[in-house]
């Protein structure tokens, strides 16, 4: 809104308000119907019903809800719901949740996410959608969970792997580096000692700690509140935004335990390995195809902190890896995923489909597939970095929107990827 509101701006923002104090607000944050098809401890595996005008086809997606997050973070509101939009291009789509998580939930640890629920909820969706395998898309820690579940578990029905803001180098999110000096001085006793008494890490301290991640955008809210009034748009999905804020989880506090020691303290997922009920699960026996979404804003896992994953994923068949505008949850369902995260995911679908899904679908010209470790490789005998098609790239791909493998650049990635 303009310093000095044009009347066209007044009679927005007057309407917003009315709006807002008559129905209690702007966003729609009705749920996608769905359906529970499995369940175990700490585990519900929903299958979202199919719009009334599109039928099912193709390989079926399950969405890796992250611990503490609610599983809204996938179905944020309508219009930027991912679960709407992949309903919608017809694609079975599925999500494993876990419920709420109490005192008596302490003893758990990352295991009982890796070993049990992931792997019981990829078979229950490959045996509910006709046998067929699972694209996996994961975001944060659930982009993690995903990882290590592929790494783990090879003889799962995977056809691909998505991991969305996961951070697997954990030096380089800017919001640990201060607390490292404490880390260092106490050796993580006193934080050990109090996720012990509390049995975890409480839901207000999740929700505090995820509100903190938005850095100066607590302070400045009201202001920009205000100079967006008349911004219908962007009222609601700052009202979805709080919404999902609201409801987060609590951590149990065994797997909280891990995460402090192995990913925050020690650094573990920088080396690929990670131990797992006294085994050692190593993120390059991932065979699946593996995209990789990094959010140009996003705070809580930064640009470089995503892409350590890309050069740990040795021996996956495909890895790319995007760049796209937004935050930590905002590069997901923000309203810029519509045209950038969303389109490049719906190719990566429509890429490793089954063949008789592709025979549904209209054809396109067919392109070759080779086997590679990382989005770059070297052509061997010349050192000069090659994509999956032998077409020379950049090694450092910063650009959103710069990934030469992409056949769809959204108009917002573009923009953002332009030098001033």
């Amino acid at each position: 809104m303009d310093l000095i509101p044009k009347p066209d701006q007044v009679a927005s923002a007057a309407s917003n308000v009315a709006h807002k104090l008559l129905y209690g607000g702007l966003a729609d944050l009705r749920p996608m119907p769905r359906t529970l098809i499995d369940d175990g401890p700490l585990r519900e595996v929903y299958h979202y019903r199919p719009h009334k005008t599109t039928r099912e086809t193709g390989d079926p997606v399950l969405l890796v809800t992250p611990l503490a997050a609610p599983a809204i973070c996938f179905d944020l509101r309508r219009g930027c719901s991912l679960v709407e939009h992949l309903v919608q291009q017809g694609r079975p789509t599925y999500l494993v949740e876990y419920g709420q998580i109490s005192f008596k939930n302490r003893g758990l640890g990352i295991e009982h996410w890796v070993e049990e629920v992931i792997p019981e909820a990829v078979k229950a969706v490959s045996e509910h959608a006709g046998g067929r395998p699972v694209h996996l898309v994961g975001w944060s820690l659930g982009g993690i969970f995903a990882t290590l579940v592929a790494a783990d578990r090879t003889d799962l029905p995977i056809a691909s792997l998505t991991v969305l803001g996961s951070p697997f180098d954990v030096k380089k999110v800017p919001l640990v580096a201060p607390l490292r000096p404490i880390l260092r001085l106490t050796d993580g006793g006193v934080v050990t000692q109090l996720y012990r008494l509390l049995g975890g890490a409480p839901r207000p301290l999740v929700r505090r700690a995820f509100q903190l991640s938005s850095g100066t955008k607590i302070i400045t809210k009201p202001l920009a509140t205000l100079q967006h009034l008349d911004d219908t748009e962007w009222l609601a999905q700052i009202e979805a935004v709080d919404h999902f804020t609201r409801n987060m989880i609590a951590y149990p506090g065994r797997s909280f335990g891990q995460l402090y020691h192995r990913m925050l303290k020690d650094n573990q997922l920088l080396t690929g390995r990670v131990e797992i009920s006294g085994r050692e699960v190593d993120v390059a026996t991932v065979k699946a195809p593996v995209l990789v979404f990094a959010g140009n804003t996003d705070g809580i896992a930064p640009i470089n902190a995503v892409r350590a994953l890309v050069g740990l994923l040795k021996g996956a068949h495909e890895v790319r890896f995007e760049i796209v505008p937004g935050g930590h949850l905002g590069m997901l369902t923000g309203r810029a995923a519509r045209t950038t995260t969303w389109v490049v995911l719906d190719e990566w679908l429509e890429q490793y489909s089954t063949p008789d899904d592709r025979a549904r679908r209209p054809k396109r010209a067919p392109r070759t597939r080779k086997p590679v470790a990382t989005a770059a490789t070297k052509e061997p005998g010349t050192g000069s970095p090659r994509g999956a098609r032998g077409d020379e790239v950049a090694p450092d791909r910063s650009a959103i929107g710069s990934n030469p493998e992409r056949r769809f650049s959204s108009v917002s990635s573009r923009n953002l990827g332009r030098k001033p």
